[in-house]
Protein backbone atom coordinates (compact mmCIF):
# COMPACT_ATOMS: atom_id res chain seq x y z
CA UNK A 1 0.00 0.00 0.00
CA UNK A 2 1.44 3.37 -1.02
CA UNK A 3 1.73 6.41 1.21
CA UNK A 4 -0.88 8.16 -0.92
CA UNK A 5 -3.43 5.41 -0.23
CA UNK A 6 -2.61 5.35 3.48
CA UNK A 7 -2.96 9.13 3.82
CA UNK A 8 -6.21 9.14 1.85
CA UNK A 9 -7.69 6.42 4.07
CA UNK A 10 -6.45 8.29 7.14
CA UNK A 11 -8.04 11.54 6.01
CA UNK A 12 -11.37 9.81 5.35
CA UNK A 13 -11.28 8.17 8.80
CA UNK A 14 -10.44 11.50 10.46
CA UNK A 15 -13.23 13.17 8.49
CA UNK A 16 -15.62 10.47 9.72
CA UNK A 17 -14.52 11.12 13.29
CA UNK A 18 -15.00 14.85 12.82
CA UNK A 19 -18.47 14.22 11.45
CA UNK A 20 -19.63 11.73 14.06
CA UNK A 21 -18.16 13.32 17.20
CA UNK A 22 -17.26 16.94 16.33
CA UNK A 23 -17.38 18.18 19.93
CA UNK A 24 -14.90 15.66 21.35
CA UNK A 25 -11.93 17.50 19.92
CA UNK A 26 -11.92 21.07 18.59
CA UNK A 27 -8.88 20.53 16.34
CA UNK A 28 -10.36 18.23 13.69
CA UNK A 29 -9.84 20.80 10.92
CA UNK A 30 -6.21 21.33 11.92
CA UNK A 31 -5.56 17.58 11.79
CA UNK A 32 -7.28 17.29 8.41
CA UNK A 33 -5.25 20.15 6.92
CA UNK A 34 -2.05 18.65 8.33
CA UNK A 35 -2.80 15.26 6.78
CA UNK A 36 -3.58 17.02 3.49
CA UNK A 37 -0.33 18.99 3.63
CA UNK A 38 1.70 15.86 4.33
CA UNK A 39 -0.07 14.05 1.50
CA UNK A 40 0.55 16.95 -0.87
CA UNK A 41 4.25 17.18 -0.02
CA UNK A 42 4.84 13.40 -0.17
CA UNK A 43 2.80 12.84 -3.34
CA UNK A 44 2.83 16.01 -5.46
CA UNK A 45 0.36 16.12 -8.32
CA UNK A 46 2.26 15.46 -11.55
CA UNK A 47 0.70 17.92 -14.00
CA UNK A 48 -1.08 21.22 -14.18
CA UNK A 49 -4.42 19.69 -15.11
CA UNK A 50 -4.45 17.54 -11.97
CA UNK A 51 -3.59 20.53 -9.80
CA UNK A 52 -6.35 22.54 -11.44
CA UNK A 53 -8.88 19.73 -10.95
CA UNK A 54 -8.04 19.39 -7.25
CA UNK A 55 -8.22 23.17 -6.78
CA UNK A 56 -11.64 23.36 -8.42
CA UNK A 57 -12.82 20.34 -6.43
CA UNK A 58 -11.65 21.86 -3.12
CA UNK A 59 -13.71 24.98 -3.86
CA UNK A 60 -16.74 23.61 -5.69
CA UNK A 61 -17.59 20.33 -3.99
CA UNK A 62 -18.36 21.84 -0.53
CA UNK A 63 -20.61 24.39 -2.23
CA UNK A 64 -22.46 21.71 -4.16
CA UNK A 65 -22.66 19.48 -1.07
CA UNK A 66 -24.60 22.19 0.74
CA UNK A 67 -27.64 21.14 -1.28
CA UNK A 68 -27.57 17.80 0.58
CA UNK A 69 -28.99 19.61 3.62
CA UNK A 70 -32.40 19.28 1.95
CA UNK A 71 -32.36 15.51 2.52
CA UNK A 72 -34.05 14.74 5.84
CA UNK A 73 -32.10 13.01 8.63
CA UNK A 74 -28.82 12.19 6.82
CA UNK A 75 -28.32 15.16 4.48
CA UNK A 76 -26.58 17.41 6.97
CA UNK A 77 -24.27 14.62 8.11
CA UNK A 78 -23.26 13.70 4.56
CA UNK A 79 -22.68 17.38 3.83
CA UNK A 80 -20.44 17.67 6.89
CA UNK A 81 -18.49 14.53 5.90
CA UNK A 82 -17.86 15.90 2.40
CA UNK A 83 -16.85 19.28 3.84
CA UNK A 84 -14.38 17.58 6.17
CA UNK A 85 -12.85 15.51 3.37
CA UNK A 86 -12.47 18.65 1.28
CA UNK A 87 -10.53 20.29 4.12
CA UNK A 88 -7.90 17.61 3.62
CA UNK A 89 -7.99 18.11 -0.15
CA UNK A 90 -7.48 21.83 0.42
CA UNK A 91 -4.32 20.98 2.37
CA UNK A 92 -3.10 18.96 -0.62
CA UNK A 93 -3.78 21.90 -2.93
CA UNK A 94 -1.85 24.26 -0.66
CA UNK A 95 1.12 21.88 -0.50
CA UNK A 96 1.17 21.56 -4.27
CA UNK A 97 0.98 25.34 -4.62
CA UNK A 98 3.95 25.74 -2.27
CA UNK A 99 5.94 23.14 -4.23
CA UNK A 100 5.10 24.93 -7.48
CA UNK A 101 6.24 28.27 -6.07
CA UNK A 102 9.49 26.72 -4.84
CA UNK A 103 10.14 25.24 -8.27
CA UNK A 104 9.51 28.65 -9.86
CA UNK A 105 11.98 30.40 -7.56
CA UNK A 106 14.78 27.84 -7.79
CA UNK A 107 17.07 28.17 -10.78
CA UNK A 108 16.55 25.53 -13.46
CA UNK A 109 19.25 22.95 -14.01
Amino acid sequence: MSSNQILTILSVLIALGATIVPDIMPYWALILVTVGLVSGFLNPLPDMLSRLAYTVAAVAIPTIANSLDAIPVVGAHVNMLIDNIMISVAGMVIANFILLMISQVRPSD
